[in-house]
């Protein structure tokens, strides 16, 4: 069984190089790292830089593990103390910082397009409080000035199937029917049974002018002189 990386395997692995003989396929094996990012921490080449975590403060490694590893280049460093995993409690879709600043976008689009969803669904969905979404129906915000309503499908803040299922549930039980949906629903059941139409009235024109073809092809049959004569 393999065993566990280190809580910060780049920044373990910096501290490791910078501290410690221990070789670089050492290094990369222990913190599950490729040996070429290693290689470019030691050169100074790596494109982000890291600051050194020390995996004996942490527990992760002692320092006789360290020395055993130093005096013997093929040994594997084992792993002291596995990091505790860090498990998210119940609470709002966690969002990358890099698209925080879309939420406001999102939750005006969200409003605009679809004011039957309640603001507690919203905030599950995109991941905010209700004193945000509030202050946007208000337009109370303190950014109000700038804020775009924007698709959040687009903007990455939920899927199209997340959206259109939230959308869906939301109609179902206010009893609004989506009429534009079901109008292009028959219209697509209307076009299939037309097209298998064509296929049917299609094959059968091919069999019947198949049979014509056999049945005249077996008069032109030496055999089927005598007949012709008769009539």
């Amino acid at each position: 069984m393999t065993q566990p990386a280190p809580l910060m395997p780049h920044a373990t692995a910096s501290w490791l190089v910078d501290t410690t003989a221990l070789s670089f396929e050492q290094i990369a094996e222990f913190c599950g790292l490729h040996i070429l990012e290693v290689q470019a921490m030691a050169d100074d080449l790596a494109s982000s830089k890291y600051t050194g975590r020390d995996p004996v403060r942490s527990g992760e490694l002692t320092m006789a593990e360290i020395e055993r590893g130093q005096a013997d280049p093929n040994y594997s460093l084992k792993m002291q103390k596995a990091p505790a995993q860090v498990s998210r409690t119940k609470g709002p879709r966690y969002t990358p910082v890099s698209k925080r600043q879309d939420k406001p976008d999102g939750i005006a689009w969200i409003i605009r397009n679809h004011p039957e969803i309640s603001d507690a669904q919203i905030g599950k969905l995109i991941g905010t409080t209700r004193n945000t979404i509030t202050a946007i129906r208000d337009r109370s915000h303190w950014n109000i000035a700038n804020i775009q309503a924007k698709d959040p499908v687009a903007l990455g803040l939920c899927s199209q199937r997340e959206l259109d299922a939230l959308v869906a549930k939301v109609a179902k039980k206010a009893g609004i029917v989506d009429t534009e949906a079901d109008l292009r629903l028959s219209n697509d059941r209307e076009a299939l049974l037309e097209e298998l139409r064509t296929e049917r009235d299609a094959h059968v024109k091919a069999v019947g002018e198949a049979a014509q073809e056999a049945e005249a092809a077996a008069w032109l049959e030496p055999s089927a002189l005598p007949k012709l004569l008769a009539k």
